[in-house]
């Protein structure tokens, strides 16, 4: 299996180093001609999504990358990533690839010192270590998306059809379940 992790920009590396350990080949997308090359799996990483989507379109790997997701390409999308592929953006009149039937909040528990860990239930898997930072959360989801995991009354993770969003780093914890869960959902 191999898996693509979107590296313009963000939390990409961390990603990497867990799905190596997992013996997961891992592809950076970093250009157009990357997109094109063969891969089973998507990561969508945290960092800024306003910048990540500004580079996706400049680098113009947009297009190809939103035909991948929508072609049913397994995603995991994390923090910024959950609101690239949010259908709305509550507090923000862009949206990008739009192919997940949510509504996000960005920056939702605040600037960096609204950061928070913390473990939670996380569909069958049971408590999972979460960490928040200048995390999104859902708002609302359409018919079709299962909630995986909720923190202070807000939805934090959730699934529809190929495409798992969270708005929290699993990738800062060291718990691989997660990561196994999506590779082998």
């Amino acid at each position: 299996m191999t898996a693509a992790v979107l590296a313009v920009q963000g939390a990409f590396a961390e990603h990497e180093k867990i799905l190596s350990e997992q013996g997961i080949s891992c592809l950076e997308l970093r250009k157009k001609s990357d997109v094109e090359k063969s891969f089973d799996a998507l990561i969508l990483p945290g960092g800024e999504s306003t910048v990540q989507g500004k580079l996706l379109r400049e680098l113009d790997m947009f297009d190809l990358l939103k035909e991948r997701i929508e072609g049913g390409t397994k995603v995991l999308a994390t923090c910024a990533g959950l609101i690239l592929l949010a259908e709305r953006i509550e507090n923000d009149c862009r949206v990008h690839f739009a192919t997940m039937p949510v509504c996000v909040r960005r920056n939702a528990y605040g600037r960096q010192l609204g950061s928070f860990y913390t473990e939670e239930q996380f569909g069958q898997l049971g408590k999972i270590p979460m960490t928040f930072i200048r995390a999104p959360y859902i708002e609302s989801v359409e018919s079709g998306v299962e909630i995986l995991a909720q923190v202070r009354g807000n939805i934090v993770a959730a699934r529809y059809k190929n495409q798992t969003a969270v708005s929290f780093h699993p990738e800062l914890n060291g718990d691989l379940r997660l990561y196994e869960w999506w590779l082998n959902g």
